[in-house]
């Protein structure tokens, strides 16, 4: 059984909110460069950002760092979320397992994926392998949380009453566990979406040579806020975007989740 599609109508009246939000903040965006409380070199207008990302655009440079990034950030956010996952549903079913490898991630999840740049750099060098396990790092931390907190919290009774009828451990889980867990699991890969491009920046900042906060930090240095700005942008949409994907795949897979 699937959802059923909702009506173009009511589409479009959940869209009507946030474009009405995006407009308000263009609006504001372009009174406030214009009004010349911040200086013209340090504020683009919303006209002089998309002409700048038109610019990366036709120099091919904005392809080759979105290439870029999008390869170390969605290595990295796969190998994080499998293995966030995959210890999330055994610590959530084995209280034992969680007792021993609960204070570990507590102890590490305040630690940023940024502090540890220098010892990812020292250890596997400035090249892509650095970068990827730092994103898959956050990532993992992330994941973990939900997914844990998610498995933890389907009944006890439930697993029981599957296993006094029978049910082998495979169609527990199959049956029982996953799809009572899966709108935690869809929560935690939207999270951990975002994480991993968070950590995306603080890994290209350890030596890269492309990528779109690479670029961020190159054009910083000549304090080129027009195409800073179209950077920033870049990212949030690619956020978006990303979200977007994975809340359309969580309603035709996880229909019975109210996200």
């Amino acid at each position: 059984m699937h959802a059923t599609p909702a009506p173009p109508g009511r589409a479009l009246s959940r869209l009507g909110p946030a474009l009405g939000a995006a407009g308000a903040v263009l609006a504001l965006w372009y009174l406030l460069a214009l009004s010349g409380a911040v200086a013209p070199g340090l504020l683009p207008t919303p006209a002089g950002t998309l002409a700048a990302l038109a610019d990366s655009a036709r120099s091919g440079i904005l392809a080759a760092d979105l290439g870029a990034s999008l390869a170390r950030a969605g290595q990295g956010f796969a190998l994080g979320a499998l293995v966030g996952s995959a210890l999330g549903f055994a610590t959530g079913y084995l209280p034992k397992l969680s007792a021993a490898v609960t204070p570990v991630i507590s102890f590490l999840r305040p630690i940023p994926a940024i502090a540890l740049v220098p010892l990812a750099t020292a250890w596997f060098g400035i090249g892509e392998t650095a970068k990827r396990l730092l994103i898959a790092y956050a990532v993992l931390l992330a994941v973990w949380l939900y997914v844990h907190d998610g498995v933890s919290r389907v009944p006890v009774s439930h697993l029981r009453a599957a296993r006094s009828l029978g049910a082998s451990l495979h169609r527990r889980f199959t049956e029982v566990l996953l799809p009572a867990a899966a709108p935690a699991l869809l929560a935690a890969l939207r999270y951990g979406a975002s994480v991993a491009l968070l950590a995306l920046v603080a890994a290209e900042l350890g030596g890269a040579d492309s990528g779109l906060a690479y670029r961020l930090q190159v054009d910083g240095q000549f304090l080129r806020v027009d195409r800073m700005f179209a950077g920033l942008l870049v990212l949030g949409l690619l956020g978006v975007a990303v979200d977007l994907v994975l809340a359309a795949i969580g309603r035709r897979f996880v229909h019975w989740s109210a996200s």
